[in-house]
């Protein structure tokens, strides 16, 4: 199975990371070449608030035993792809409008937390959980926002954060998603941000690297990048096969056009990688 139902964010990626700074917003983001990954705040789009479509990510937060922030960022960055390139989103399949109606727009995630009977209620909703260790992250079918079930409405959308974890450097052999040092995110933020870099990643990947990915559970590293680091990694991104980077609209936490994070491949071993 190929990327295809991403090919719409594929089409729009170049063009969007050349926009300035100003127009990564919704409300300057006319036309599907133009439209920002990004999670807006209610009531600052220029959209039909009917018509607003979304990927709801639910965080597993155990008030007991919360998982590390790393594993959860992970599970996140798992799901969400893991929901857009699903046998079910092929065409024909029962997730294949819902996952195109999505896709083709903003690519929006409202990230909310769960625990207990109502993180057990959430997996009867349509999605893909992904468990990274002690972590475990459910995406679901995006929708439109309105239309959103009391079982998720009733979850917490703001307030979670956790603290900064070191999980080693990233393994090699598998994707791994670079947090932009100097830019501070909640939990929430940053797993939809990482959320927005594994499906890049996959709209930009050839069939063979897709397929190796998808052989792995979809399975990726996410790290906070050394100052060098992320200056290399940002480097890299114009070149072929180097990073893909993840600018924000600026309506939550962030200034409009701040990349919040860079996806690649990591080929080899990536010890000494974060400083």
């Amino acid at each position: 199975m190929t990327a295809s139902v991403l090919a719409p964010l594929a089409a729009r990626y170049l063009h969007w990371l050349a926009l300035p700074d100003e127009a990564t917003g919704d409300t300057a983001a006319e036309g599907g070449a133009g439209r920002a990954p990004s999670l807006a705040r209610g009531g600052d789009t220029d959209e039909d608030p009917a018509l607003i479509r979304a990927m709801p990510v639910v965080l597993r937060v155990e008030k007991a035993e919360p998982p590390p922030r790393t594993g959860l960022l992970e599970a996140a960055a798992g799901a969400a792809v893991a929901v857009c390139l699903d046998e079910r989103t092929a065409p024909g399949g029962e997730w294949h409008d819902a996952v195109s109606a999505w896709v083709a727009g903003r690519i929006r995630k409202v990230t909310r937390r769960a625990r207990g009977a109502h993180w057990s209620a959430v997996q009867e909703l349509p999605g893909v959980t992904v468990t990274v260790g002690s972590a475990q992250v459910r995406a679901l079918l995006p929708g439109l926002v309105v239309e959103a079930p009391r079982t998720l409405t009733r979850l917490q959308i703001a307030g979670t954060d956790l603290p900064a974890d070191d999980p080693g450097p990233p393994p090699g052999g598998v994707p791994v998603i670079w947090l932009n040092p100097a830019v501070e995110l909640t939990v929430g933020k940053a797993a939809a941000q990482v959320g927005h870099a594994s499906m890049i990643l996959a709209a930009s990947l050839e069939a063979d690297r897709l397929a190796a990915w998808r052989s792995l559970g979809w399975r990726c590293a996410v790290r906070p990048a050394s100052p060098d680091r992320w200056r290399e990694v940002l480097a890299s991104s114009g070149a072929a096969g180097g990073a893909v980077l993840v600018r924000d609209a600026g309506f939550t936490e962030v200034d409009p056009g701040t990349v919040t994070c860079a996806a690649h491949w990591s080929r080899t071993p990536a010890g000494g990688m974060v400083k």
